[in-house]
């Protein structure tokens, strides 16, 4: 049978009044059974707002997920879309865990899978076959870092960002670290001259494309980050993590030794956990499915037609 779906998420920008009455608009035209909305982005909850208002059952993907950190905005918005869900499709037992203590019917949950680790098997050996990153960068494969750096918290704070580029430079000296930078984080370390802070070893690259990036995850000795999907991917390609924040949703890979919590308050305490971490393993786990979460979701949506 046909599910006709109305999709949300993917922005981090501000939700405005005017978005959601544009949503609104396209959902009365177009009369979906669901509103399927994904992650914790702005629009995520903004899909979910203008659905539950016209009384169109939502189905969250990759529900269930806590950093217990009220002051980040996808904690927020996660939360909330969760608690207007009809659907909640949960990647790990945690978050199906966090659901049933949060009060969610458990005839609404549904342990899925995560669709990122079904992205990584599809597009893990295409970025193999097509991208030529490593060799217009110069790069041997386990010999260099790979870093990103976005979130307001540490972008935004003078004193986080140096300990970030202190901590780097600790290891820039015997590994190459390279680092894709956006375009308002280089004019941020130009305007505020901490660009002259770094390590000749760090090399700072334009953004790059979803191939490029993987293969570089791929690839990588370490990817130190502070975005929640990088943490997943780095896991995806068995490469160690550390995570430039005080908390995360994946806690599970904290626990299986793949990712350590490096909060960018100390430049010498987080130089130091990057050094531990370059050529760690952690416990052979599989909490993310089988690369089946789509075809599941698929599956459970079509059962719950209206």
């Amino acid at each position: 049978p046909a599910l006709n779906l109305g999709i949300g998420g993917g922005s981090h920008g501000s939700m405005t009044g005017a978005q959601l009455a544009a949503i609104e608009t396209v959902l009365l035209q177009e009369k979906p059974d669901w509103v399927l909305v994904y992650g914790d982005t702005n629009s995520t909850l903004a899909g979910g707002l203008a659905a539950a208002k016209l009384n169109i059952p939502v189905a969250h993907v990759e529900a269930g997920l806590r950093s217990f950190n009220r002051r980040m905005p996808e904690e927020v918005n996660r939360v909330l879309v969760d608690h207007l869900s009809s659907a909640l499709f949960a990647p790990t037992e945690m978050a199906m865990r966090n659901l049933a203590r949060e009060g969610i019917a458990p005839d609404q949950c549904h342990l899925v899978g995560d669709v990122m680790f079904d992205a990584a098997l599809a597009f893990g050996e295409k970025a193999r076959q097509r991208s030529k990153i490593l060799g217009r960068l110069g790069l041997a494969a386990k010999e260099y870092v790979l870093a990103t750096v976005h979130r307001a918290e540490n972008t935004g704070d003078r004193q986080r960002l140096r300990a970030i580029i202190g901590g780097l430079n600790s290891i820039a000296g015997q590994t190459t670290v390279v680092w894709p930078v956006h375009p308002r984080i280089r004019n941020l370390l130009q305007q505020s001259k901490m660009q002259k802070l770094l390590h000749e070893g760090i090399r700072l690259i334009e953004p790059v494309g979803y191939l490029d990036m993987v293969m570089l995850e791929q690839n990588a000795a370490l990817i130190a980050t502070d975005s929640g999907g990088v943490q997943k991917e780095a896991f995806f390609h068995r490469v160690p993590c550390v995570t430039l924040r005080a908390e995360t949703e994946w806690t599970e890979l904290i626990d299986a030794g793949w990712n350590r919590l490096a909060p960018p308050t100390d430049e010498q305490r987080l130089g130091q956990v990057i050094v531990d971490a370059i050529g760690s393993r952690g416990r052979d786990v599989r909490p993310y499915g089988d690369g089946q979460a789509a075809r599941l979701i698929v599956e459970r949506l079509l059962k719950m037609q209206p």
